[in-house]
């Protein structure tokens, strides 16, 4: 059967040159910093981004967490959305590791959070409080339809910060899918922030790996906090390897991933019990919702998956597809043939 899977840009598999990458990467001792590989890496991140320096982690979880540990010391408060994947998805790793106290803001359709929203949101300096040290960014926001935000907002919110003596993290999981969707080099978009986190693992197809990015001394007490949460890989060369054919050779046809994005979301409008925006589909995450009584989520997605198209329900009348490496403008077409045919039986 024919298998086209939208669930997540995490589901990508290795590319060829990332195999022949891994399997003849110089390796070493990562935690003594002797990895060429890894070091190798962690320079391209960090100019390609425009920072001092750069630190490979497992996971984008970790990214994050670790940023949040170097910025923040326990008691401390940090600004999030309420939509962002910090927040719902990573298991309140700050609070349970690090007791740093999220402070939740609206997060707009368009993945931003209000300019006087955070300038209210900060703490005075009162004994009964907790201190105001971080605000945090998701770009693209995975919740938020994959919204990008632009040079303008991230600058604007850049400038916030440093008014207060804040720091600014930004969760650029899909960073490049950022780039790509508003024609700007990553530099510009992140030039104000203290530090980045780039995932290696979804639309750039890496099997593993985030790297983290900021200033030298940030770098260095991230390492670390990388080491305390049981981040250090030792020979990681093997992973890395394929993290710099990521770089090198995937980022440029993200835009592709964007392309079948908006032909699925154009696909689907049109069809009776099913509702999108598509002023919103701008990078690879289209989300669908149910108008149809008799039909739910969970219904839908497991019609579709006995078809071998497989999404991911995010709420009983609410799917996401995310286009990746793997899907093709031919099996968009497919995709939406199936999709005609289940809801024709409601």
């Amino acid at each position: 059967m024919r298998i086209v899977d939208m669930r997540s840009d995490t589901i990508t598999q290795p590319t060829p040159a990332m195999r022949q990458a891994m399997s003849e990467a110089k390796v070493g001792d990562d935690v003594f910093s002797e990895d060429p590989t890894v070091n190798r890496l962690e320079e391209m991140v960090s100019k390609r981004l425009g920072k001092e320096a750069a630190l490979f982690v497992a996971s984008g979880t970790m990214a994050n967490l670790v940023s949040q540990l170097t910025h923040c010391g326990r008691g401390n408060e940090m600004i999030l959305g309420d939509q962002s994947h910090m927040f719902v998805y990573e298991q309140g790793g700050s609070a349970a590791l690090g007791g740093i106290h999220p402070r939740c803001l609206e997060n707009k359709p368009d993945g931003t959070m209000a300019l006087a929203d955070i300038e209210a949101a900060i703490r005075p300096d009162d004994v009964h409080f907790p201190k105001t040290k971080l605000i945090v960014l998701e770009n693209t926001h995975n919740r938020c339809s994959g919204s990008p935000l632009d040079v303008g907002y991230m600058r604007s919110v850049a400038e916030l910060a440093r008014r207060y003596g804040l720091k600014l993290h930004v969760d650029g999981a899909r960073l490049f899918n950022a780039t790509t969707a508003l024609g700007v080099d990553a530099k510009d978009l992140v030039a104000k922030a203290d530090s980045v986190s780039i995932c290696l693992s979804k639309g750039l197809a890496a099997p593993v790996g985030s790297v983290v990015s900021g200033n030298t001394d940030f770098i260095s007490e991230a390492r670390r906090n990388r080491k305390v949460v049981g981040g250090g890989m030792r020979q990681a060369g093997i992973l890395a390897a394929a993290g710099i054919v990521a770089l090198t050779d995937m980022v440029d046809r993200l835009a592709d991933d964007h392309e079948n994005a908006r032909k699925l979301a154009h696909g689907l409008v049109n069809m009776e019990g099913l509702s999108i925006d598509l002023d919103v589909v701008t990078t690879n995450i289209v989300f669908i919702d149910i108008t149809k009584k008799r039909l739910s989520s969970q219904l839908l997605t497991e019609r579709l998956h006995s078809r071998g198209i497989r999404l991911l329900p995010t709420t009983p009348n609410r799917l996401r597809a995310v286009t990746n490496y793997h899907v093709t403008s031919s099996d968009i077409d497919y995709a939406l043939d199936i999709f005609l045919s289940i809801l024709k039986d409601f």
